[in-house]
Order: structure tokens, then C-alpha cells, then sequence
């Protein structure tokens, strides 16, 4: 072994230890080690960035870009809303979000799959009241399994792709993975479905998932029906099942800036607006599945930015929206965030979101622009409750992210256009 083949292995070693350590970001750990083995001299200045114009580094990033935009556009939902409403035994349902898990990841990224159906089924494991554990390992090999099948399924098919282009000047085609990946999908998850789940250590599987400190049980919100909603029409007491399959209650019916007061037999009509209560995860499937607006201010410009997002914070006492509502304070004004939902310990908020004057100790749902969110919090004064920002699914390009997305993967697939393109 050479001085150079001996510091390349030294930088390998020390940035695997780094990643391992998780104290910094992955990205600056993996250039910081590329800096350094230009500074050694292991690799030269003029070659030093050539992996980022390489294919398939291109191919990854474009497969996470659209993972990431079918979840946002809310393509996949409702397959995944009814795999949470399902009612299934333990292995049928480790088979059935097996065999979706494996299905996505075959053509996204397996992380972005593996992220879009954990959220179902945990909700799945509450509604069976039983563990997550016992479900979420099972889905996590399934979709490992199913990102053999294809090229852009997993990251080493597209590298190995790119190489055999190199030496044999044909990369392998889309689905030239298939007839082995395939046959091994369905045996490894088959057997994971039958008999792989009860190997899982009977101590994790009695396991509840753990509160986390400050978790909010319940918000209060208001959804505005727009001309697009199936629930026109509808009798409002048909909507409680709608509500119970997501989890959340239906409290009042408000129309015309009035409370009705006996809603159960009032149809539904374009501006009207539901006050539900539930969990965020459940808010938004019900928003979902009746296609409602979380806010009706839907012409401000900053409401129809391309990325929004929700967040949960807590108002101290010194927060300056204390005492007053959100519409006292212009926060979609001035801001462009608004308040979706209030969650008041020991008591039901009755009165209309935007008008409550807010206290100490209530817990917000703010929804806003992803890149303004946090600094709108930092005005406010008030403190993140989780330090995760769940992105609200703009669900009117859903058919558009699937047309799109399908007519890249068929003329990739027949080799009409190069892949990275």
C-alpha cells in the first residue's frame, strides 16, 4: 500500500466515523473529506468536482426531487388513506403495505417511500391497538425489496448502470432489473408477511409508542368548503363518517358568519365552513379526503406559495399576540400566516379560530410559506413544540405530479429520452 491509497483510506475511515457519530451534517462531512483529499493531494484540483456532473449522482437527486414532489402534491394519498381505514389482520396487513411500500420505492427514492407510509401505519397500528414495532421494521425491508426491481429503485443499480455504459457503452434499461428483483421481492416479503415479524424481539412488540413531551392531543380548526368539495350536497351528519375514519369529531356548522344550531340535518353548501377537532395527522386526511380549504383567506398571495407548511408552537406569556386574535394582530397581513388550529388545555375552544383571544399556555397550529414559518414564530415569541414542520399537501396538482411522472418513466423505459433528462 502507496502514501496515497493509505491517506484515501485513512479519509474514508474518518468520514464514516463522523457520519456514524451524527454530530454533523452528512453533506458537510462528505465535503469536508472531499477538501481534504484535495489539500493531500490524493485527489487533483482539476478532477475535484467531477462527481457532481456525473449521471448518476444526477439520476439520485432527480429521483429524490420527484419523491418529494409526489408526496407534496398529495398524489399517493388516497391509496394510502384507505390502507389506514383498512381493517386487516397483522400479517395481511404487513402484506398489503409490503407489497405498496415495494411498489412506491420501485420508482422513488426507498427513504421517500418508507416516509410516506410510516405516518399510515402507525395510524393503522392505533386503530388495532397494537405496537408499531411489530409493523414498521416488515415495512421498512419492503420497500428496500422493492427498490431492486428497477434502475432508479435504488441508488447502486443507477451507479451500476452508469459503469456498465462506461465499459460496454449501454447502460442496463429500466426494468432490465426486474426479472430477479422482482422474483426476490415477493419471496423476501411473502416471508416477512408469514413468518419474518414474529422474529422481531416480543419485548419491542409490546412496546406503546412514547408521548413525547408537549404531543398535542387535540386542535380545534376551521376548513372552508370550496365549489370543488364532494360534501356539497351532503347531509352534515353523513360527514361524521368521513370524520371518524380520520380521526377527528365534527363540532359545528357555520354559515354566513353564524353558527347553526341544529346542523345534523343541514346540507352542505359552497362557503360554508366545519369546525372539526382532532390531531394534526388526522385534520389534514379529513381536509383531504373532502378536499377542503385549511384557510379561506385562499387569495392572499403568500397562501399560494409553492411550498406551505404547519407548524405547532406554545404561547408564553410575554408573546405578543397574548390577549389578542389573530386577526386582532393582521397575521395573514403581515405575515402570511394564519392560525388553523387552538388546542387550550382543559378546555374546548367553541368560538371562531381567528376571533379567539389567545392565552398563555395555548398551543397554535400555524400554516404559512416553509421559508418564512420560523422567523414568523420568532416574531410571535412563541416557542416550537417539535422542531418538525409537516408540509401541507397541495392536493390540486396530484393528477398533474401523476401525469408527469408517468409519462417520464414510459419514455425512459423505452428509451425515447436519456434517463437523467
Amino acid at each position: 500500500m502507496n502514501w496515497e491509497q493509505a491517506v484515501l483510506f485513512a479519509i474514508m475511515g474518518g468520514v464514516l466515523a463522523l457520519l456514524l457519530w451524527g454530530r454533523w451534517r452528512y453533506d458537510v462531512v462528505a465535503f469536508g473529506g472531499l477538501v481534504l483529499a484535495v489539500v493531500l493531494g490524493v485527489v487533483e484540483r482539476k478532477h475535484a468536482f467531477d462527481g457532481f456532473g456525473h449521471p448518476a449522482v444526477i439520476v439520485i437527486a432527480l429521483v429524490l426531487i420527484v419523491s418529494r414532489g409526489l408526496m407534496q402534491s398529495g398524489a399517493l394519498e388516497g391509496l394510502t388513506r384507505k390502507l389506514a381505514a383498512a381493517d386487516l389482520t397483522l400479517g395481511m396487513h404487513i402484506l398489503v403495505m409490503g407489497a405498496v411500500g415495494a411498489f412506491l420505492s420501485a420508482f422513488m427514492n426507498n427513504v421517500a417511500a418508507l416516509a410516506l407510509l410510516m405516518p399510515i401505519d402507525i395510524q393503522a397500528a392505533k386503530r388495532a391497538k397494537r405496537s408499531p414495532a411489530l409493523t414498521l421494521m416488515p415495512l421498512s425491508f419492503a420497500t428496500i425489496l422493492g427498490g431492486m426491481t428497477t434502475m432508479i429503485g435504488t441508488p447502486p443499480n443507477i451507479v451500476v448502470a452508469q459503469f456498465r455504459e462506461t465499459a460496454l457503452g449501454a447502460p442496463y434499461g429500466m426494468f432490465d432489473f426486474s426479472p430477479v428483483g422482482v422474483g426476490v421481492a415477493v419471496v423476501g416479503i411473502a416471508f416477512i408477511a408469514l413468518a419474518g415479524w414474529r422474529l422481531i424481539p416480543a419485548a419491542r412488540g409490546r412496546a406503546d409508542m412514547p408521548k413525547e413531551l408537549g404531543q398535542i392531543e387535540s386542535y380545534v380548526m376551521e376548513v372552508l368548503v370550496p365549489a370543488s368539495s364532494p360534501a356539497i350536497g351532503r347531509k352534515f351528519r353523513e360527514l361524521k363518517k368521513v370524520a371518524e375514519e380520520s380521526d377527528v369529531w365534527l363540532l359545528a356548522l357555520v354559515r354566513r358568519g353564524r353558527r347553526e344550531k341544529r346542523p345534523a340535518g343541514a346540507d352542505i353548501r359552497k362557503g360554508d365552513i366545519l369546525v372539526i377537532e382532532g390531531g394534526p395527522e388526522g385534520l389534514e386526511q379529513f381536509a383531504t379526503a373532502l378536499k377542503l380549504d385549511l384557510s379561506k383567506s385562499r387569495k392572499h398571495s403568500a397562501l399560494m406559495a409553492d411550498s406551505l407548511a404547519m407548524t405547532e408552537v406554545v404561547i408564553p406569556k410575554d408573546s405578543r399576540i397574548v390577549g389578542r386574535s389573530s386577526l386582532d394582530l393582521r397575521l395573514l397581513a403581515r405575515r402570511g400566516v394564519v392560525v388553523v388550529g387552538i388546542a387550550r388545555q382543559g378546555r374546548r375552544i367553541t368560538g371562531r379560530i381567528r376571533q379567539e383571544k389567545i392565552r398563555p399556555g395555548d398551543l397554535l397550529l400555524l400554516m404559512g410559506p416553509e421559508n418564512g414559518l420560523e422567523e414568523t414564530v420568532q416574531w410571535l415569541g412563541a416557542l416550537p413544540v417539535e422542531r418538525r414542520t409537516p408540509t401541507v399537501v397541495q392536493r390540486q396538482k396530484a393528477w398533474l405530479a401523476i401525469g408527469l411522472f408517468g409519462l417520464a418513466i414510459s419514455l425512459a423505459a423505452v428509451d425515447l429520452v436519456y434517463l437523467p433528462v
